[in-house]
């Protein structure tokens, strides 16, 4: 590790999570790696997923799916956000499913010969982003890809306020899509709607498949036995005594009180640990410790109660200082947080309780 700041990606949790998806709702899992396995590494998470049971790898995009392909992965994937008609052809030569994401794209399509091509009809029963909202539309756009010899094997919808209680708007997005989903009469391979949050609390007897994100990677809007994770972790390159009326970083922001000891650490915001972080607290040695001044872009500081040797680790994301609180104090979700965290940031992978793998694509 030539920079000694990384994030460690515990697998045995990933697995562990998982499984609890498919114990806990009976139903098959489609595990959702797209940003990258939510920072955590596609290739890694993927297999993991596939070890657990998972039945398919959802990601965002074609080229989330190629880089996928790229590394040997041959279990089904689903695109779950849009791809140009034209490149129906890279789809059905690397056996990847995608969204039917409105009647138009439909028409585009089957212009082309698409015989084995396999969709998933994305209904949008209130998220108002991509899908077919109109039930004689969905019926048209099923019509057109079956007489085009499209493998339409799944159809899903996504909830936009599963995380809330109660959950009168997903009351009404399953009833708008059990409607279509009533319409079309189909007996598809794949019926999703629940994501994390709704496979663990909306309970109910129509799909036959839940599509799992954040939750495999530890964390829900509610209680639950998922494990996280992700944690992150840096070291001190400095620490020096600085004396009353001396500022810290740029902008001087921070002007010591008292003679203080400040150490450096090799993190900052092109790293995606953020300058709103500023202020905030970090687990070192025992003790809890403000980042002071702001955060720059390749470093940050801290104040610390006594000297510590250079090379101690700190931690920013772990046991004692949850990703949750993170998310709170910053005002964002986890899944923003975990996604930022870049290429720049070795990505250490915990197996069978110990290292199994040291991955930073900039020099590996």
């Amino acid at each position: 590790m030539l920079r000694k700041t990384w994030m460690e990606i515990n697998l045995d949790n990933l697995h562990h999570n998982c499984r609890y998806f498919i114990e806990h709702t009976h139903k098959k899992l489609i595990a959702v790696i797209k940003a990258n396995g939510y920072g955590c590494g596609d290739e890694q998470v993927a297999k993991v997923a596939l070890e657990a049971g998972a039945c398919m790898l959802a990601v965002s995009s074609l080229d989330e799916a190629m880089a996928l392909r790229n590394c040997g992965i041959t279990a089904p994937i689903l695109i779950l956000g849009y791809v140009e008609p034209q490149d129906a052809s890279l789809l059905i030569a690397h056996d990847i499913a995608t969204s039917a994401v409105s009647l138009e794209w439909v028409k585009e399509l089957v212009k082309q010969d698409v015989a084995q091509l396999k969709v998933h009809l994305k209904v949008d029963t209130g998220m108002n982003r991509i899908g077919i909202k109109d039930i004689e539309e969905l019926k048209t756009a099923y019509a057109l890809l079956k007489d085009a010899k499209v493998e339409v094997e799944g159809i899903f919808t996504h909830y936009a306020c599963s995380d809330q209680q109660p959950q009168f708007k997903t009351d009404a997005q399953f009833a708008a899509f059990k409607a279509a989903y009533d319409a079309l009469g189909v007996n598809f391979t794949y019926v999703h709607c629940d994501n994390s949050d709704a496979a663990l609390t909306y309970p109910e007897d129509l799909t036959n498949t839940i599509r799992a994100g954040i939750g495999i990677y530890g964390y829900s809007s509610y209680p639950s036995g998922l494990k996280g994770v992700v944690s992150l972790y840096t070291t001190i390159i400095n620490v020096k005594t600085v004396h009353p009326d001396e500022t810290i970083g740029y902008g001087a922001t921070y002007t010591c009180n008292e003679e203080e000891i400040i150490a450096t650490l090799p993190i900052g915001y092109a790293d995606g640990f953020i300058r709103r972080n500023s202020g905030r607290k970090v687990y070192v040695d025992g003790y809890y410790v403000p980042i002071v001044g702001r955060i720059c872009m390749d470093q940050c500081m801290i104040k610390l109660p006594l000297k510590l040797p250079v090379g101690t680790i700190v931690e920013l994301i772990g046991e004692n200082v949850s990703i949750e609180e993170m998310a709170n104090d910053l005002d964002t979700i986890i899944h923003e947080i975990i996604t930022n965290f870049n290429e720049r940031l070795t990505r250490r992978y915990i197996k069978n309780g110990q290292e199994y793998l040291i991955v930073n694509k900039r020099v590996f």
